[in-house]
């Protein structure tokens, strides 16, 4: 796994082409259609997270954050000082102690070399709530990519997923960033008991 040293390096050398500078459309599109904003929701690698920011700014209240860079830490804290709702950490998930009602995936999956992908399901299911999900985006594109991101295909995510999950929905993305058209899937996964 690709540790901090490695994540601080592409923040200073501004190679960060996942970061968009904005929330993105399939995020926006699931935040909007989530009622309850005082779900517990957690999001993972989240960098410079401007999902989190858009989650307080429309309202939610219990938003956690984590990445192993503090660069991008930095910057989401000064975008939103004085705001009380949001825990934002340095730390690995894999680390990581809570409950969720809902892991926001921005494609945090697709940062983890595949010898990591079983640890993030089994972490998944161990940081959710019965009845609690994983929702979000994973990236779906043909890749021998010696670095992030790291791609897999439907099938693939498929028997990850099922070991522990209900799958709910995982398709291609309809209203991915220009940027990513074709390259995406919207997924939606129960946790399993």
């Amino acid at each position: 796994m690709h540790g901090t040293n490695y994540w601080e390096e592409r923040y200073a050398n501004k190679a960060t082409g996942w970061d968009l500078g904005h929330v993105s459309q399939p995020l926006k599109g699931i935040i909007d259609s989530i009622q309850n904003k005082k779900c517990r929701i957690l999001i993972p690698g989240a960098g410079n997270s401007f999902e989190a920011e858009y989650l307080i700014r429309n309202g939610f209240s219990e938003v956690t954050v984590l990445d192993l860079a503090a660069t991008p830490l930095l910057q989401l804290q000064k975008r939103l000082k004085h705001r009380e709702n949001i825990t934002i950490l340095q730390e690995n998930f894999f680390d990581h102690i809570g409950t969720y009602d809902l892991i926001l995936e921005q494609t945090f999956l697709c940062a983890l070399e595949s010898r990591f992908r079983e640890s993030y399901i089994i972490k998944s299911h161990e940081l959710l709530k019965k009845d609690g999900f994983i929702e979000g985006v994973l990236f779906d594109f043909k890749s021998q990519r010696n670095e992030p991101p790291y791609t897999a295909s439907i099938k693939e995510y498929k028997d990850l997923f099922q070991k522990k999950f209900e799958i709910k929905k995982m398709e291609p993305c309809l209203n991915s960033e220009h940027s990513r058209n074709g390259k995406e899937l919207i997924i939606k996964m129960k946790r399993n008991d």
